[in-house]
């Protein structure tokens, strides 16, 4: 994965992804969205909870992502539950059909930010979900990293 450009805005990240899915490979999408919910995710107004990205007619759509009305919008107003197009090139949407498809793994949005020239990018990930025995070990390794790290700390 390459660095993180400082000249990206992050404007959501989803927190919950990475405690329920095992992370296995990454990706970069551009979103089709109208001008109301480009201003409604300027001002915050994005949830990822329960969302997903599914693949239909050789095309990748984000589901069940909430983007609230702009505040400032009119009666022309975006719809707030919409499914929204995103935005590969073929090649790397076939790579990443056949992996849900074949290794039964589902493909989860990470975090949305937007560029250095002014569009809105999705992070994406393959990713396989987590058993209750596996998030309770990340649980304790975290714990056992915080203990430690205070140790050390309090020695000196």
């Amino acid at each position: 994965m390459a660095k993180e450009d400082p000249s990206e805005k992050v404007i959501a990240t989803n927190r919950k992804a990475m405690f329920n899915y095992e992370i296995f490979e990454r990706a970069e999408a551009g979103m089709l969205l109208a001008g109301s919910e480009v201003k409604s995710i300027r001002e915050g107004g994005l949830n990822f909870r329960d969302s997903f990205v599914d693949f239909r007619g050789g095309e990748m759509w984000l589901v069940n992502c909430l983007i609230g009305p702009y505040s400032h919008g009119n009666i022309q107003n975006h719809a707030e539950g919409r499914e929204r197009k995103l935005l590969l090139h073929k090649k790397e949407i076939h790579k990443l059909a056949v992996a849900v498809e074949r290794q039964g793994m589902t493909m989860v949005p990470l975090e949305l930010y937007f560029n250095a020239r002014g569009r809105a990018k999705l992070r994406l990930a393959l990713a396989t979900g987590k058993k209750l025995h596996d998030k309770r070990a990340d649980e304790a390794k975290r714990d056992w990293q915080r203990q430690k790290a205070r140790l050390m700390r309090d020695k000196g």
